[in-house]
């Protein structure tokens, strides 16, 4: 039996090359799966909703995690975009508001958790407070390191509440980021994602790099594990993260529900009733 997409890119300890593209036959065949997940996509989104409005509890969060550049607003774009907005709730988490400074490191991201029937989406989340933080140094090691514990459980509560959750982790070699930075710098359309740190974060990625395999060994559990996707070819990553909610999804097993208390029947009689008399 072919192995699946998640058991593919679960977190086993080792990072892959950021330009493998394990699961598929090369790229005109994944955007032609891609053209095929779409639509089963905006269908088991649409049960998840509709199983919400009659008491389900369901809902899947995706959580994005990446260096600069690696792709996660174009997967919010590319693959979020494929289901219905109304269904989706996507909240991108950047330098912490003087509020959110004011409250526990878990609580901006308790206060974005998706709803019943929702998809949530993370763009960035709770693991800045064990990547940037570390990095800089911004809190004690005491500190940080302790919150490993503390996010492990607060995933085990967001799941035990009806929760899938996906965290993809997008990994880019140095020299796919290099290139992408200059395409931004290059291009008048994508000056505003061009920050002043980026450089000097580039500098830093070898602290990154350390802080990720921290927050990736540490924090991939058997409820909420984590996905590592290939990221420098931009047509795998889409066809990845889709296959991926795909899959969680599916295993849903969500069927198309009704309301207690309808008589349809009734209501059908009467509306061909009313038809008929007019």
């Amino acid at each position: 039996m072919a192995k699946s997409v998640r058991d593919q890119l679960r977190w086993n300890g080792t990072l892959p090359d950021p330009r493998d593209t394990p699961g598929t036959k090369g790229k005109a065949q994944a955007r032609k799966d891609l053209a095929s997940i779409a639509p089963k996509l905006a269908d088991l989104q649409e049960r998840l909703f509709a199983n919400a409005k009659v008491g389900g509890d369901r809902k899947v969060l995706l959580l994005l995690q990446g260096m600069d550049a690696s792709g996660k607003d174009g997967t919010v774009k590319h693959v979020v975009g494929q289901v219905n907005p109304a269904g989706c709730r996507i909240t991108s988490f950047g330098k912490p508001t003087k509020e959110e400074l004011a409250h526990d490191f878990l609580w901006r991201t308790t206060n974005a958790l998706p709803a019943a029937g929702q998809i949530g989406v993370f763009n960035r989340s709770q693991y800045e407070d064990v990547l940037v933080v570390r990095v800089h140094e911004l809190v004690p090691r005491a500190t940080w390191s302790r919150r490993y514990a503390r996010i492990n459980a607060w995933e085990s509560r967001a799941v035990k509440s009806g929760a899938s959750v996906v965290k993809v982790f997008l990994h880019i070699s140095p020299d796919e980021q290099k290139q992408r930075l200059l395409e931004r710098i290059d291009n008048p359309t994508k000056h505003w994602k061009v920050g002043t740190a980026d450089i000097p974060e580039r500098h830093r990625w070898a602290d990154y790099q350390a802080a990720y395999l921290g927050a990736l060994t540490r924090c991939s559990t058997d409820v909420a594990p984590w996905y590592v996707v290939p990221a420098d070819r931009k047509w795998y990553r889409d066809w990845a993260v889709s296959s991926l909610l795909l899959e969680t999804l599916s295993d849903l097993e969500l069927g198309w529900p009704t309301p207690d208390g309808l008589d349809l029947k009734a209501m059908r009689k009467e509306l061909v009733s009313e038809a008929a008399s007019s």
